[in-house]
C-alpha cells in the first residue's frame, strides 16, 4: 500500500534522480569560496588535497557509466546507487513497475565488470537447494559430493525476489550477511566480491510474498525507479529502432576485474569521516527509534550502512572525506525499507519517505 500512496503523492514520487537532488540541497553551498584564480588550478596542482589517490577509482566508475549509458537512457540516480553499493560492498533491492529496465540495468552492470555472474528467477515453487546447491551421492566413491548452486558467483541477479516463499527467502539470510553458506555441517565461503542485486514489482500482488524485515535489513539500498520523461521515452524508442535485431548487451564491454573491485572497496573503507559526522549519523538513527510515527526504527546495521554508503558517494565525487551532503544522500535509500510506519499513520497516507525527510530536516547539521 505504501508505494501506491507514494504514486499518489507528488512530493514523494519514487524517482531516484528526484530525491537524490532534493536531499543535496543547494549545490552551490558546497562549492569552494576560494578566489577564481585558485579555482583554475591544473589537476596536478590540486592532487595533493586528497590523502587517498582516487583517480583510478574514478576512471573505473566513468568506464562503467559509459558502458551502461550505451543502453540505458536516464536513470542516473539508480546507476549511481548501484555503483555505490558495489563500492560499499553491499546489496541492492531495485523496485519499480514492469518495463522500467530493472533487470537489464543489473545485467548491464554485471557485464561491464569482468566478474562471474548468475541470474536466479524466483518462483513460488523454488526450493532453498535450487539456490544454494545440494549434496549428491557419488556411486563411484560411495560419498556425497556437494554441487554448488547459482548463488556461488560474484554478482547475482535475483529477479522478482518477492515471488519465492519464506523458506526460500530464509536461505539467503546467511549468505547475504556473512558471505558463506552452511550445508550438511560444512561451511562454504563465497568468492569476493559478492554482491546481490534483487528486483521486485511494487504493484503486482498475486503470487508474491512479503519480504521478511530481517531480509530487507540485509540490503544496503532500496532503489526506487520511476517512469522516464518524454525526452527519455523518445530516446528509448530511437535506440530500440536503431538496434536492427542486435542484442542490447552485445555492445557492452567488461572493464573492471574482481581484484580491481576489491581494491576499490578497500579504498572506500579508508575514506575519512569526522567524529561530529559520526554523531550526526547516530542522531539520525536514534531519531527513527523515538519517532511517534514509526512502529519500527532503524537498527545499528542501518547506521553502519549510512556510514559505508556516504563513504562510497564521497569517493565517487573524488573526495577522500565525508560531508553532511553524502550522509543526507544516503539516508532515504538506506532507511526507507528498514523502518515501518505505524498503522494509524499508514491509513492516513503517510509514507516512510515523508517521515525520513522530516527526520533529516529535524536533525541539526554539524558545523
Amino acid at each position: 500500500m505504501e508505494h501506491l500512496d507514494d504514486n499518489q503523492n507528488e512530493d514523494t514520487t519514487p524517482n531516484t534522480d528526484q530525491f537524490d537532488e532534493s536531499l543535496l540541497g543547494d549545490s552551490k553551498a558546497t562549492e569552494s569560496i576560494e578566489p577564481k584564480e585558485n579555482l583554475e588550478k591544473t589537476p596536478s596542482d590540486i592532487s595533493f588535497t586528497n590523502r587517498i589517490d582516487l583517480s583510478e577509482l574514478q576512471d573505473g566508475i566513468a568506464l562503467i557509466k559509459g558502458e551502461i549509458s550505451k543502453v540505458i537512457v536516464g536513470q542516473k540516480g539508480m546507476i549511481d546507487m548501484l555503483i555505490a553499493s558495489i563500492l560499499a560492498n553491499g546489496h541492492s533491492l531495485i523496485e519499480g513497475v514492469p518495463g522500467v529496465a530493472k533487470t537489464i540495468s543489473a545485467k548491464l552492470l554485471a557485464k561491464s565488470l569482468d566478474v562471474d555472474f548468475s541470474r536466479i528467477q524466483f518462483t513460488p515453487d523454488l526450493m532453498p537447494s535450487d539456490i544454494l546447491g545440494t549434496s549428491v551421492f557419488n556411486m563411484k566413491n560411495s560419498e556425497f559430493d556437494f554441487k554448488k548452486g547459482p548463488i556461488f558467483s560474484n554478482m547475482i541477479l535475483i529477479d522478482e525476489i518477492n515471488r519465492a516463499p519464506a523458506k526460500t527467502q530464509a536461505a539467503l539470510f546467511e549468505v547475504m550477511e556473512e558471505r558463506q553458506v552452511t550445508i550438511d555441517g560444512n561451511r562454504y565461503q563465497m568468492d569476493l566480491p559478492f554482491i546481490v542485486l534483487a528486483t521486485q514489482n511494487p504493484v503486482e500482488q498475486e503470487g508474491t510474498y512479503r519480504l521478511p524485515e530481517a531480509q530487507l535489513d540485509r540490503f544496503l539500498f532500496k532503489i526506487d525507479i520511476d517512469y522516464p520523461n518524454i525526452e527519455e521515452e523518445v530516446e528509448i524508442l530511437n535506440r530500440e529502432h536503431n538496434l536492427q535485431g542486435k542484442g542490447k548487451t552485445d555492445q557492452v564491454t567488461a572493464h573492471l576485474s574482481a581484484a580491481k573491485i576489491i581494491k576499490f572497496q578497500g579504498l572506500v573503507e579508508q575514506i575519512k569521516i569526522e567524529s561530529h559526522l559520526i554523531k550526526y549519523i547516530a542522531d539520525m538513527i536514534v531519531n527513527t527509534r523515538n519517532n511517534p510515527f514509526l512502529y519500527l526504527g532503524a537498527s545499528p546495521r542501518a547506521s553502519i550502512a549510512i556510514l559505508k554508503a556516504s563513504k562510497a558517494f564521497a569517493a565517487m565525487d573524488g573526495r577522500d572525506f565525508v560531508t553532511p551532503e553524502d550522509i543526507k544522500r544516503s539516508a532515504i535509500p538506506v532507511l526507507q525499507h528498514r523502518v515501518i510506519v505505524t498503522p494509524e499513520r499508514e491509513m492516513e497516507g503517510v509514507t516512510t519517505k515523508q517521515i525520513i525527510k522530516q527526520i533529516i530536516e529535524a536533525v541539526e547539521i554539524p558545523r
